[in-house]
C-alpha cells in the first residue's frame, strides 16, 4: 500500500492555552527591567538612599524569580510531570540553602555577607582574655597634649589642631607597630599617654579592654556577661570609652554603665542606665559615649518623665539629675557654649535638646528629622561659631543649619538652611574654617555651611569614618583603608592611602601624636604616620 502521510493531531486544549501564555514571562521580566531601571535612576538623581535602592531592587528581583517560578509551575509549556519534579527539586534547594547560610552582617549599603550557619562568628573563635591585670603598671592619671581621651578626641569635635601630618608618604610611609585580633563591635579607642581603651565582644562576654599602645599587648580587661547581636546593625558594643582622672567610663550595649580604675580595670561602680531609668535599649544597641562634667558622668538613658538625659555623681554612680523625656537614638551628648550659655546638646530619637549642665532642665529643642519619616540619627551635632548648630544625618535626609538665639522670651531655634548635599549616616562631619567635610552615602562631600551648597562630592570610602587633622582629613573606608585628603573647598584631592585592617570597619580612628589607633568587627592595629617637617 502507499505511504498514506501521516495525521498530526491537533493540540489539546490545555497545551494550546500553555502556549498562549508564553508572553507572560516576558511581561514579567520587562516590568522588573523598568523597575530596576527607575530605581537605578532615583539613586543616581539622589532622590534614594543607596541602601533603600538596593533593598529595592532586591525587592523586585524576588518577587519576579518567584513569579517566573509560579508561570512554570502552573502555567508552563512542558508537561505536568517535568514541571511538578523541577518545582519539587527548587523548593528542596531553596530551603537547603536557606537552612545551611546566615546573614553574617550587612554593610551600610545593605549588602549582606553570607556564612554556613555551623561557622562561628570571629568574636567567638578568640581567646576569653584573663580578667587580671598584668604586672605592668597602666597609668591613666598621667596625661599629655597629645591625649586623645573621649569619643571623637578633645572637645568631641574629631579635629585635630596640634598634629601636623606630611602630605607625601612615598618617602615615609607609615610604619606598623602592631595589627593584631580583635573582639567584634564598632566602639573607638580611646587614648592617654601609652595606653589605649576600647570595647569588644568575645563569645558570651562583653568587654571593657585596655592595651599598650606600643605593642598591641592587652593590659586588663573587664567582662560583663552580656552579647548584642543585631543582624543588620552587628555584633558587640557600638560606644567609645572615656578616661578621666586615671578612670575609665563606658556604656555597654544593653546599657550597662562601668567606672572603672584605669590601673587594673576593677569595677569601681556600675549601674544599668536601662533599667534605672525605665527606657529600653533602641533597635541597634545603646551607643553612647559618657560626658565628664564636673563631678558628673552624663549619658543618654532615653527614659520618660525627665530621664531621657541623665547625670551620674562620677565618684559614686549616684544619679544626681535627669531632664527630658526623648527616647535615645545612637549619637552621644557633647558640651556646646552657645549663645553665651554652656549646655549640653543631644540628638535624640525625633528631636534635638539642649541641657543646662546644672540640673538637666531643658532649654531649647528642635525637632530632627523633621518629617514623619523614623529613621536612626547616629551623626554628632557641631557647633558651629557661638550661635550655629549644623545637624546632618542620612536616610535620605541631609543636613540642616540651625540659628540659637537667647532673647527677653527665652531660646528660640531658627532653621537657617535645609539640603541633601550632605547625608551622613554613621559617619560624622567634621568642619574647617567655613566648610563642613562629610562622607555623603559613603561618597566625601565638601558643603559651604553658609549657604548648605556644595563645592564637590568625589572619593568612595562607603560608610566610614572622618578625622580632621589640621588641613588635612584622615578618611578610613568602611572596607579599612586609610586615605589622606585635603580639606580644601577648591577640589578634591586624596594624596596617599594604604590597607589598615581587615574587615568590615564603622569605627572611628583615634591619633595621638603621630600615632593612629584603627579597628574593624575583627581586627585592630596602630601605625606611627609621617609627620611634617618642621
Amino acid at each position: 500500500m502507499p505511504n498514506e502521510p501521516s495525521q498530526q493531531l491537533p493540540p489539546s486544549k490545555g497545551e494550546a492555552g500553555r502556549k498562549s501564555r508564553l508572553w507572560i514571562p516576558g511581561l514579567i521580566i520587562a516590568v522588573a527591567a523598568v523597575g530596576v531601571a527607575a530605581i537605578q535612576y532615583c539613586q543616581i538623581a539622589e532622590l534614594m538612599p543607596p541602601s533603600d535602592t538596593f533593598l529595592a531592587k532586591f525587592v523586585i528581583i524576588a518577587l519576579s524569580l518567584i513569579l517566573l517560578f509560579l508561570w512554570f509551575v502552573l502555567l508552563g509549556p512542558a508537561t505536568r510531570s517535568l514541571r511538578t519534579r523541577v518545582g519539587a527539586i527548587t523548593v528542596v534547594v531553596a530551603l537547603g540553602v536557606l537552612g545551611t547560610i546566615r546573614i553574617e552582617n550587612v554593610s551600610g549599603n545593605i549588602w549582606p555577607k553570607l556564612r554556613f550557619r555551623w561557622t562561628p562568628h570571629a568574636d567567638e573563635t578568640l581567646a576569653r582574655p584573663s580578667t587580671e591585670a598584668l604586672d605592668a603598671a597602666v597609668n591613666l592619671s598621667e596625661t599629655t597634649p597629645e591625649d586623645y581621651p573621649e569619643f571623637l578626641g578633645p572637645g568631641r569635635r574629631a579635629a585635630l589642631d596640634n598634629v601636623h601630618l606630611a602630605r607625601d608618604w612615598s618617602a615615609q610611609p607609615p610604619r606598623k607597630l602592631w595589627r593584631q585580633p580583635i573582639g567584634a563591635g564598632w566602639s573607638s579607642f580611646a587614648i592617654v599617654g601609652h595606653f589605649a581603651v576600647t570595647q569588644e565582644q568575645r563569645g558570651e562576654e562583653e568587654l571593657i579592654t585596655c592595651y599598650d599602645v606600643d605593642n598591641g599587648k592587652l593590659q586588663w580587661a573587664q567582662a560583663t556577661p552580656v552579647r548584642f547581636s543585631a543582624t543588620i546593625a552587628g555584633i558587640g558594643p557600638r560606644a567609645t570609652p572615656t578616661i578621666h582622672e586615671g578612670k575609665v567610663y563606658s556604656m555597654g550595649a544593653e546599657g550597662h554603665l562601668h567606672c572603672l580604675d584605669g590601673a587594673t580595670g576593677k569595677v569601681i561602680w556600675m549601674q544599668n542606665v536601662v533599667a534605672d531609668n525605665d527606657a529600653k535599649v533602641p533597635q541597634w544597641g545603646k551607643s553612647c559615649s559618657p560626658l565628664i562634667y564636673e563631678n558628673m558622668v552624663i549619658v543618654s538613658a532615653g527614659g520618660p518623665g525627665g530621664r531621657s538625659l541623665v547625670a551620674y555623681d562620677k565618684q559614686t554612680g549616684k544619679r544626681i539629675w535627669g531632664g527630658g523625656g526623648d527616647a535615645s537614638s545612637y549619637s552621644s551628648p557633647t558640651l556646646f557654649n552657645l549663645g553665651g550659655q554652656l549646655q549640653i546638646v543631644i540628638v535624640n530619637e525625633k528631636v534635638v535638646t539642649a541641657h543646662d549642665p546644672a540640673d538637666g532642665h531643658i532649654l531649647w529643642h528642635h525637632p530632627w528629622p523633621d518629617s514623619a519619616t523614623a529613621s536612626p540619627n547616629v551623626a554628632q551635632p557641631i557647633a558651629v561659631g557661638e550661635d550655629r548648630v549644623l545637624l546632618t544625618k542620612g536616610y535620605g535626609i541631609g543636613s540642616a543649619l540651625c540659628q540659637i538665639e537667647h532673647g527677653a522670651d527665652g531660646w528660640r531655634v531658627d532653621q537657617v538652611w535645609r539640603t541633601k548635599n550632605l547625608k551622613t549616616k554613621f559617619t560624622n562631619a567634621v568642619v574647617r574654617d567655613r566648610f563642613a567635610y562629610g562622607l555623603d552615602e559613603g561618597i566625601l562631600s565638601c558643603v559651604e555651611i553658609a549657604t548648605g551648597k556644595r563645592r564637590w562630592k568625589e572619593g568612595r570610602y562607603d560608610h566610614g569614618q572622618v578625622l580632621l587633622v589640621d588641613d588635612l582629613l584622615l578618611v578610613q573606608s568602611e572596607k579599612g583603608d586609610v586615605a589622606l585628603v585635603e580639606a580644601t573647598p577648591d577640589a578634591y584631592r586624596e594624596l596617599t592611602r594604604f590597607s589598615a585592617v581587615s574587615g568590615q570597619s564603622w569605627n572611628c580612628p583615634a591619633l595621638s601624636g603621630r600615632r593612629l589607633l584603627v579597628r574593624s568587627e575583627e581586627e585592630a592595629a596602630c601605625y606611627e604616620l609621617p609627620l611634617a617637617s618642621p
